[in-house]
């Protein structure tokens, strides 16, 4: 197995061990375009669940300092909208990973 596949297919499944900062290296210290590409695409896509991060701060704030005798509507939406996204994109990482390895 090419070394190339098997560094651009890590850089998907890192997502299960080293966050975000495997692509990072890998884009930094590759020569190779093909690898390049997945290593941003992998990138792109494990920082993608860090966007709605300030949404559930402000949405705990919100709800707890705001109405502390309620039940917390906006926290728990902005939970599991986070907890959809969380798994999308596991599993769109598992299918490239996949995709790339048995690419040919």
């Amino acid at each position: 197995m090419e070394t190339r596949k098997v560094l651009s297919s890590l850089c998907y499944f890192s997502i299960f061990f080293a966050g975000f900062i495997f692509p990072l290296i890998v884009y930094i210290a590759t020569g190779d375009e093909v690898t390049k590409r997945h290593a941003k695409k992998s990138l792109i896509s494990h920082l993608i669940p860090l966007i709605p991060t300030p949404l559930i701060v402000f949405a705990i704030y919100n709800d707890f300092a705001n109405l502390p005798d309620r039940v917390p509507a906006f926290t728990i939406i902005s939970m599991v909208v986070l907890m959809i996204i969380w798994i999308v994109v596991v599993i769109w990482n598992i299918i490239k990973g996949v995709k790339v390895l048995v690419a040919e």
